[in-house]
């Protein structure tokens, strides 16, 4: 049975790629008099670049775009401060995330989240969404020394939640940080498709979350018939 489904943050339930633009955009027009000299559009798609779907961390970031665009009214630190401070204030979830999670929750599933990242910032961006309350386990790659695609990191979440791995669901979107790590110990996997990757070896591939009771669903009522099969031929 599956009786816990476990989330990654970054692009499953949050819309980074969304989110990061929106926070790009506000930066440069509270920073416009700094960045006057830079058009617009240059600064988000450079910015983009260096961020490298969030496998960058900001400060690395933000010191290539003072580097490169000679910004001398503010230093690297303060734009690092600022993102840290305000990227929350732009946090987009995906369509139907709370609406998915509220029907999990109400099939007595219990739900848990494993992710990469800084504490602080990670839980600020959860309360922006308003979805920290589903959660009975979050686990923060800075706050547990250890991140994806650490088989440990698996482990202590179905600990936390007092399950098996074989009875979790893991969700995300990176085929070897998520997918293939949560395979490897046992669980069962939902790859939420991403067009920067190609087809991976998930059990199953959604591009909507609100796919995800009726997968429970048919996994558990599956396994009952298989159980009562076992059972007959026994």
């Amino acid at each position: 049975m599956i009786r816990a489904v476990i989330f990654d943050l970054d692009g499953t339930l949050l819309d980074r790629d969304a989110s990061l633009e929106k926070f790009i955009e506000d930066q440069y027009e509270r920073y416009k008099q700094a960045f006057a000299h830079i058009h617009k559009n240059t600064y988000i798609d450079r910015f983009i670049e260096l961020d490298a779907r969030g496998y960058v961390w900001k400060d690395k970031v933000y010191q290539q775009l003072v580097d490169e665009f000679l910004i001398n009214a503010h230093t690297w630190e303060e734009l690092l401060d600022d993102y840290i401070s305000n990227f929350q204030f732009h946090c987009t979830p995906f369509d139907k995330v709370e609406n998915t999670l509220m029907r999990l929750s109400k099939d007595n599933l219990s739900l848990g989240m494993i992710t990469n990242g800084f504490e602080v910032f990670q839980k600020n961006n959860l309360k922006a969404l308003g979805i920290e309350p589903f959660f009975q386990s979050i686990l923060v790659s800075e706050r547990e020394g250890i991140k994806k695609p650490n088989p440990e990191i698996f482990r202590r979440s179905a600990e936390f939640l007092q399950i098996s791995m074989k009875e979790c669901l893991f969700v995300g979107d990176h085929p070897e940080n998520d997918v293939k790590a949560a395979k490897a110990v046992g669980m069962t996997t939902v790859w939420k498709r991403d067009s920067y990757w190609n087809e991976v070896d998930a059990d199953f591939i959604i591009d909507d979350l609100g796919c995800l009771p009726a997968i429970v669903k048919s996994i558990n009522e599956k396994r009952n018939s298989d159980k009562d099969k076992s059972r007959y031929f026994n």
